[in-house]
């Protein structure tokens, strides 16, 4: 564990480093540490699967390519246990279909070596502002446990425990497709669009990736909307984007 920068600023978070090349750790850690960031390595698949699940985390920058287990089996394998934690992938700088599959096995963000570690720092400070990021519109207290609830219709967001239900019903999200929902429901009524939600979700604006957006929002229609080919909550802005219904469009029908 490098712990160099503890003395010079308040510790700011855990960050998980999983990668094998040791030139490529030292740098990272000289940065992170000296920005107050608390850091520990690994390579093996699955330490980093046990302590990126354990809680203790708050990010996770993680390499795709590894001896034994590769980065994109890491992250598939932590999203499929639901775990929320921040994941940074890093990539060669080439490998534009694993950028892709990142992102669409539940990465937060990528970023392609050789980096600028400015960057670097940057997109780390901008995942962990965003996890613990601060809704508005709809959200509020449920006046029992001080929990910031949203309820939109039939839909319901518990946003620090992280968990929705439609009419009762529990329903299963990813992280992404929870934050994603997170970002809509602070504004019930307003349009986003793609690039918009592209980069308050994702982070960052990526160029020819509005498919992610679209292919997160098909999935969370299939997941809370009564009928997905007709949806009511989740509503189409065409040429632009998408919106979350604020009721007054099915009060109306």
């Amino acid at each position: 564990m490098y712990l160099s920068g503890m003395n010079r600023k308040e510790r700011r978070g855990k960050i998980l480093i999983v990668e094998d090349d040791q030139a490529i750790v030292d740098l990272i850690n000289l940065h992170l540490t000296d920005e107050g960031y608390e850091t520990s390595v690994t390579s093996d698949g699955a330490e980093a699967i046990s302590r990126a699940a354990s809680g203790d985390i708050d990010l996770v920058i993680l390499d795709i390519m590894l001896p034994g287990m590769d980065g994109l089996s890491i992250c598939r394998h932590l999203r499929g246990d639901n775990s929320q934690v921040p994941i940074l992938m890093l990539t060669a700088r080439s490998a534009e279909m694993d950028k892709v599959v990142g992102l669409e096995v539940g990465a937060d963000d990528y970023i392609t070596k050789p980096f600028s570690v400015r960057e670097l720092v940057a997109r780390v400070r901008a995942l962990l502002r965003r996890a613990g990021t601060e809704h508005s519109g709809y959200i509020h207290t449920d006046g029992v446990s001080s929990r910031r609830v949203a309820d939109i219709a039939a839909l319901h967001i518990d946003l620090d425990q992280r968990r929705v239900s439609v009419g009762g019903r529990e329903v299963e999200l990813t992280a992404k497709e929870f934050n994603l929902l997170a970002v809509l429901a602070g504004e019930p009524g307003r349009a986003y669009s793609r690039a918009e939600l592209l980069e308050m979700v994702w982070g960052y604006r990526y160029e020819g990736y509005n498919h992610t957006v679209n292919s997160h929002i098909n999935r969370l229609r299939g997941k809370i909307e009564n009928d997905p080919a007709h949806p009511e909550l989740i509503e189409t802005v065409w040429g632009y984007g998408y919106r979350l219904s604020d009721g007054r469009s099915a009060a109306a029908r």
